[in-house]
């Protein structure tokens, strides 16, 4: 009879292990989430500097092939049909892109706030 016992109490968990268990998921979700966060602001830099890079380019195209100096106001309109999609007037976190003249090279510029945002995960905004 007692053989019976022993064994019907030995088919569920304690719950001391229950809780060891739950600790154990805790520390590693904790050890996780921090590099989830990081990865995920990386790839919002890059797919902002790759935004910047396209307008970029469209201006350039659009001002060398109409002719248009360099100080010339940007025509988004006109500059927008170099590009695939459509010309975006704030940038993925929803801030205003900077420049407004023909330059040559960093025609766009991302804003402080996208800057500040983005800031310590290793996204080298150069001339933008």
């Amino acid at each position: 009879m007692s053989r019976r016992i022993l064994s019907r109490n030995r088919q569920a968990f304690t719950l001391v292990e229950i809780m060891i268990v739950v600790a154990i998921v805790g520390l590693l979700a904790a050890l996780a989430v921090p590099g989830f966060v990081k990865a995920r602001k990386q790839s919002q830099g890059r797919r902002i500097m790759n935004d910047c890079r396209q307008m970029d380019a469209s201006i350039d195209e659009w001002s060398v092939n109409s002719g248009i100096a360099d100080g010339t106001t940007i025509d988004t309109v006109a500059a927008g049909t170099y590009l695939k999609t459509t010309w975006k007037t704030i940038d993925l976190l929803g801030n205003q892109w900077g420049g407004t003249g023909v330059t040559g090279t960093g025609q766009i510029q991302v804003s402080t706030a996208t800057k500040s945002s983005l800031a310590g995960v290793g996204i080298d905004w150069g001339v933008y």
